[in-house]
């Protein structure tokens, strides 16, 4: 691989982690469909994947999501840091650095990746999707298991499907998130309480 393609593909994996960076003031409600999650501070690890078209990568992350801030850290399973990933609402301002040194700033997630990648991500929605809910503010419907779970979750364009450890756990372990020609999946180390 040459190094261009090895810096396209780091850009690209930080960008499309930067989905993992979505902060939305969100109220908890129950309706007959998935709860919509609050948004409130969590950390998570784990594992994603991002394939965009014939382009795969993966890595493992570590999230630190304290609203409006954001911060996450991109590394190889060997533990060398890819990417860091800082956000902060409020202010206005998402930026990525690259392990090179190289870094790239935008007004807000989405901007930065539908300029870095030619198309914005919902960067808004993760926040509570992956503790297993839909966010506030926007459409979606959902499928439940027998036990009330969001099982599949549609919106923003983007169709999120969850897998939970155990029949006891209401928050999810696993996560696929599909849209045209864009795949993403999250692996967590741990589920995240609503």
């Amino acid at each position: 691989m040459h190094h261009a393609d090895k810096a396209r593909g780091a850009v690209a994996l930080a960008l499309v982690t930067a989905l993992v960076l979505g902060a939305c003031t969100t109220v908890p409600l129950r309706s007959g469909n998935a709860p919509v999650v609050a948004d409130r501070a969590f950390s998570a690890e784990g594992r994603i994947t991002a394939r965009h078209g014939a382009d795969a990568v993966s890595a493992r992350f570590r999230w630190t999501h304290d609203p409006p801030r954001d911060a996450l850290e991109l590394s190889t399973p060997l533990g060398q840091i890819v990417a860091e990933l800082s956000g902060d609402t409020d202010a206005r301002l998402a930026e990525v650095r690259l392990a090179d040194g190289r870094t790239m700033q935008a007004s807000d997630w989405t901007a930065l990746t539908q300029r870095a990648l030619g198309f914005p991500l919902p960067v808004t929605g993760l926040a509570s999707w992956i503790r297993g809910g839909a966010r506030a503010g926007a459409a979606f419907d959902s499928e439940l298991d027998a036990r009330g779970r969001a099982t599949v979750v549609r919106q923003d364009g983007w169709e999120i499907l969850f897998d939970y450890p155990d029949d006891a756990s209401s928050s999810p372990l696993r996560m696929r998130m599909t849209y045209p020609d864009v795949e993403v999946r999250i692996a967590l180390d741990q589920a995240l309480p609503r």
